[in-house]
Formats: structure tokens, C-alpha cells, sequence
């Protein structure tokens, strides 16, 4: 059991953020960046945290998700005008989208 834990690796700070930046090209959130980070052996507690790594990068994951959720939707209802159920949840998820830009802004 112990055998699939890795030692922690000594990085530089610089190195650390270069890592971040190289994982965020492939489109990971950052708490997918922090997974992949501790499975190569490099804990981010050392660094600081990685949305501060990241700087104007960030996107928070709840509102990357909803925002997918909501283009996904739309292309939907775009090819299917009379569904009511999509009609229904797309106002549901862009409220819902309203909402946390709104907690998030604040």
C-alpha cells in the first residue's frame, strides 16, 4: 500500500508555476490540477495555492461547468424549439449562472 505513494519532489516556486501554467494549456480546473500535481509527487501547500499561481486565469469550476451545461443546452434548444423541458432548463441553469456571478462578484 505504501508502495504507490510517491515522495514529494523539491521544486522551485518557478518551476511550480510552470507546471500549473503547462497543465492549464490542457484544460484542467484547478482542483484537477491539484490531483495531478500529488500523483506526480508535488504538493501545492508549499507553494501557496494555485489560484494565486494562476493569477487572471482562474475560472472558477462551478461557473466553467455551468456555463458548459448552458451552451449545451442552447445548441439543444436550437435545433429542438419545441421542447419545453430544454426551454425550461436552460432559463433554469442561466439563473443559476446569474446567481453565482453575482456571489462571486461580490
Amino acid at each position: 500500500m505504501t508502495e504507490n505513494i510517491k515522495k514529494a519532489k523539491k521544486i522551485s516556486k518557478e518551476e511550480f508555476e510552470k507546471k500549473v501554467l503547462e497543465l492549464v494549456e490542457k484544460g484542467l480546473t484547478s482542483e484537477k490540477i491539484g490531483e495531478a500535481l500529488r500523483k506526480e509527487g508535488i504538493h501545492s501547500k508549499e507553494f501557496g495555492k494555485i489560484s494565486k499561481a494562476l493569477g487572471n486565469k482562474y475560472v472558477n469550476p462551478d461557473e466553467k461547468n455551468i456555463q458548459e451545461k448552458l451552451e449545451k443546452l442552447e445548441r439543444h434548444f436550437a435545433k429542438n424549439k419545441k421542447d419545453k423541458k430544454a426551454m425550461r432548463d436552460r432559463e433554469r441553469v442561466s439563473a443559476k449562472l446569474r446567481r453565482l456571478k453575482k456571489y462571486l462578484s461580490k
